[in-house]
C-alpha cells in the first residue's frame, strides 16, 4: 500500500534515517520502537509529506486517505466538543452534497436512455453504496461513543473545546480521527494523555478495527495488544520483525546472539587460514594450499554485526532519609476550584515505605491531590497534613511548565544544587543520558522525552524521602521506563505516582487509590487485581440496566458464573466487611516481606563479612521485628472479627 524507497533524512551531515526501505500492507499493524529521537515522529511526517526526505521516496497510491495524530498539534477553537467531532463526516456531507445535487438534475431529465442520464445514475448508486459503507448509523450516534469511550462525558459535549486542557483536546482530535476512518492510521503516541480505561477502550476499538496502522508508543501491553509487527529504528537503520512488540524482544536478542557467534566463530577462522598463510607463505610444498587459502579469504562473505546503541539511563536514587510513620494523612477532605468541586470526603493515608499509585479518568482529582501534598493547594474542608520530617521531591505533569526554557541542561541543576553535590553535576546528568555538548543544549530545544529525563535528574540534587511523581513516563522511551521502574521499586523511600502506564505500575506499587465521579476509593493490590475488581463491579452496573441477563453458555460459562458468585459476596457485604478483608489482604502481604527480610538479616549476620555493618543490620532487624509484631498484631484482631 505505502513503500519507502531508499529513504534518508540528514541534518547537518547526521542521517537521523539512512537509505532505508520497508513496505507497510493492508491490514498490518505496525509498531513503531526505538529510542526517544532516533526518528519515529520524522518517519511519519514523511509518510503524510508533512516533511520532505533528503533523498529517497514515500510511494502512495492515488486516493489513499491518512490518518494522523502527532504528539503536538493545533487545536480548533469556537467549536463544541460534539460540533467539533461531527467535522470528520465532512466526507460523508460533501457525498450526500453530490446525491442531492444527481437527485434535482435527475428529476428534471426525460433522456431516461442517453448516456449521461445512465452515467448519473450509475454515480448516483456509487455514491449511495459509499456512503452505506461509510456509516451504517446516524454521525451523531458514532460521534458520542467514540467520544465516550475516550472519557468524555454526556454534558462535556456541549462545553466549547477552548474550556479543556491540551490533554482533552488531543482526545477531541483522536476521536476525529477514528471517526473518519481512514485507510492508513498514524498515532504518534496516543496513550500519553489518555487514562487505563480510555487506554483499553482504544485497544478494543484498534483490535476490531480495518486497515493498517502504524503505531509509535512506549507502553509495552498496548503495543502486545494492537500490534502484529514490529519496526525498529536504531542508529538511523530499520530492523523488521513480524511479531508484536514482547516477541520482538526475544527475536531480537537471539537475532544478535546468533549474529555474535557467526561473528566470532569466522574470525577464529580467518585467523587460523591467516596464521597457515604466513607461516608458509614462502615453502614451496605448500604453494597451492596457501594460494588456495588466500582465494577462500578474498571470496569470503564477511559477517558484520549490527551496530546498537547500548548507551542507556543509570538510575539510582539516593537513601531516604527516615520519616515518621504517616508520611501523609488526609480525613475528610474536599477540594475545589472556583466554580468546580474535584472530589469530596475522601480518606487518605500513605505510611512510611508504602508505594501508591493515584490512578482514574483525567480531571478526577489525580494532579489536584499531587498538589495538595505538595502544600499547594488547600482542602475547603477536612485535614490534610504531611507527616514528621517528610522531605518532598515534586516531579509535576507540566514539565515543560516548570523547566525555564532559558536555561541550559547545566543551568537547571547548578542553580538549585548547594554543597558538595555540585561537583557532581556531570555524573548526574551523564546517568540521565546528558553527555558531552548536551549539557549545554537549551532547555527549550529538548524532546519531550529528554525534558523528562531532566526533571528526573533534579532528584539527585537531595535524599527525598518521599517522591510524589505525575505522569513520570510520558515520552520516555520503553528500555528508560524499565530502568526508571527498577530504581523505583529499589528506592527505600514512599511513592505517590500518578500514572496510567499498566506495564509500569505493574509489581511496582502495592496501594491504589481510584479517583472517580467525584470520590476517592482505597485498593489494596496491584493494579492488576485493580482492573480485575473493576470489572467485577462493573457487573452492578449491568445488573441495575439489566436486571434479568442471559443465562450464559459456552466456554465462557465457567468464568462469566464465578464472576457472578465473586459479585453476590460482595454484595451481601457491608462496606466496613470489605474493607477489613482488603486491609487482611494487605497485612498478609506486609507480614511475608517482613519475614523473608528478617531471615536475610538473619542469615548475614549467622556470618558477617568484614564489609558488613553489624550496628545498621541489627537496627534494622529490631525495627522490621516491631514492624512484624504490629502487623501481625492487627491481622489476629481483625481475623477474629471476620470468624
Amino acid at each position: 500500500m505505502i513503500s519507502i524507497n531508499s529513504l534518508t533524512v540528514s541534518f547537518g551531515g547526521f542521517n537521523l534515517l539512512d537509505n532505508i526501505d520497508f513496505h507497510i500492507n493492508d491490514n498490518d499493524r505496525i509498531g513503531l520502537v526505538g529510542k526517544n529521537g532516533a526518528g519515529k515522529s520524522t518517519l511519519m511526517k514523511l509518510i503524510c509529506g508533512l516533511q520532505a526526505p533528503t533523498s529517497g521516496s514515500v510511494e502512495k497510491p492515488a486516493g489513499i486517505r491518512i490518518g494522523y495524530l502527532p504528539q503536538i498539534m493545533e487545536h480548533a477553537k469556537g467549536r463544541t466538543v460534539m460540533g467539533e467531532a461531527l467535522t470528520a463526516f465532512e466526507r460523508v456531507d460533501s457525498i450526500q452534497r453530490e446525491l442531492d445535487s444527481i437527485g434535482m438534475e435527475l428529476s428534471s431529465r426525460t433522456d431516461y436512455e442517453s448516456d449521461s442520464y445512465l452515467s448519473l445514475i450509475g454515480r448516483m448508486n456509487d455514491l449511495n453504496d459509499s456512503l452505506a459503507f461509510l456509516h451504517s448509523e446516524p454521525p451523531e450516534v458514532m460521534a458520542e461513543r467514540t467520544l465516550r469511550g475516550l472519557g468524555f462525558k454526556d454534558s462535556d459535549f456541549g462545553r466549547n473545546t477552548e474550556t479543556f486542557s491540551q490533554g482533552w483536546n488531543m482526545r477531541i482530535e483522536l476521536a476525529k480521527i477514528l471517526l473518519s476512518d481512514p485507510d492508513v492510521l498514524l498515532l504518534d503516541e496516543p496513550t500519553n494523555h489518555l487514562d487505563i480505561e480510555s487506554i483499553e477502550w482504544l485497544e478494543d476499538y484498534l483490535k476490531g478495527r480495518r486497515g493498517s496502522l502504524l503505531l509509535v508508543s512506549h507502553d509495552r501491553r498496548f503495543l502486545d495488544s494492537v500490534t502484529n509487527r514490529t519496526v525498529e529504528i536504531m542508529l538511523g537503520h530499520i530492523h523488521d520483525y513480524k511479531v508484536p512488540y514482547s516477541k520482538y524482544v526475544e527475536l531480537r536478542a537471539e537475532r544478535l546472539a546468533q549474529q555474535a557467534a557467526a561473528y566470532e566463530n569466522q574470525r577464529r577462522m580467518i585467523e587460523k587460514t591467516e596464521d597457515f598463510i604466513n607461516r608458509f607463505r614462502y615453502k614451496p610444498t605448500k604453494s597451492n594450499q596457501v594460494q588456495s587459502r588466500i582465494k577462500q579469504l578474498e571470496k569470503l562473505d564477511r559477517i558484520e554485526i549490527d551496530e546498537t546503541d547500548n548507551v542507556r539511563l543509570t538510575v539510582k536514587f539516593p537513601p531516604a532519609p527516615r520519616s515518621g510513620d504517616v508520611v501523609f494523612k488526609a480525613s475528610g477532605i474536599t477540594v475545589a476550584y472556583p466554580g468546580k468541586v474535584v472530589f469530596t470526603d475522601a480518606d487518605i493515608e500513605v505510611k512510611r515505605g508504602e508505594k501508591v499509585a493515584l490512578i482514574g479518568r483525567n480531571g478526577e482529582g489525580k494532579t489536584t491531590l499531587m498538589r495538595v501534598i505538595a502544600g499547594e493547594l488547600q482542602p475547603v474542608k477536612g485535614e490534610a497534613r504531611r507527616g514528621y520530617n517528610v522531605s518532598m521531591g515534586y516531579y509535576a505533569q507540566n514539565q515543560e511548565d516548570i523547566l525555564d526554557r532559558s536555561l541550559t541542561v547545566w543551568e537547571t541543576l547548578d542553580r538549585i544544587a548547594v554543597g558538595d553535590i555540585r561537583t557532581k553535576l556531570r555524573d548526574i546528568l551523564a546517568q540521565f543520558l546528558f553527555r558531552g555538548e548536551d549539557i549545554d543544549k537549551k532547555v527549550s530545544v529538548l524532546s519531550g522525552g529528554e525534558r523528562a529525563r531532566l526533571g528526573m535528574a533534579k532528584f539527585m540534587l537531595q535524599p527525598y524521602n518521599l517522591l510524589a511523581l505525575d505522569e513520570p513516563t510520558n515520552h520516555m522511551d520503553i528500555k528508560s521506563k524499565d530502568i526508571l521502574k527498577q530504581a523505583l521499586k529499589a528506592y527505600d523511600g514512599t511513592l505517590i505516582v500518578v500514572s496510567h502506564d499498566r506495564d509500569f505500575l505493574d509489581g511496582l506499587t502495592d496501594k491504589m487509590y481510584e479517583f472517580r465521579d467525584g470520590k476517592v476509593k482505597e485498593y489494596l493490590g496491584g493494579v492488576e487485581e485493580f482492573l480485575e475488581r473493576r470489572k467485577i463491579e462493573s457487573l452492578r452496573e449491568l445488573e441495575r440496566v439489566n436486571p434479568a441477563p442471559a443465562v450464559p453458555s459456552g466456554p465462557a460459562a465457567g468464568q462469566k458464573e464465578k464472576a457472578r458468585l465473586e459479585f453476590e459476596r460482595r454484595r451481601t457485604e457491608s462496606k466496613e466487611e470489605r474493607r477489613i478483608r482488603k486491609r487482611i489482604e494487605f497485612l498478609e502481604t506486609e507480614i511475608g516481606k517482613l519475614e523473608s527480610r528478617m531471615k536475610e538479616i538473619e542469615a548475614i549476620l549467622s556470618n558477617p563479612s568484614a564489609d558488613d555493618d553489624i550496628m545498621e543490620l541489627t537496627r534494622t532487624y529490631l525495627e522490621c521485628k516491631r514492624g512484624l509484631d504490629h502487623k501481625t498484631s492487627e491481622w489476629e484482631s481483625l481475623m477474629e472479627q471476620v470468624e
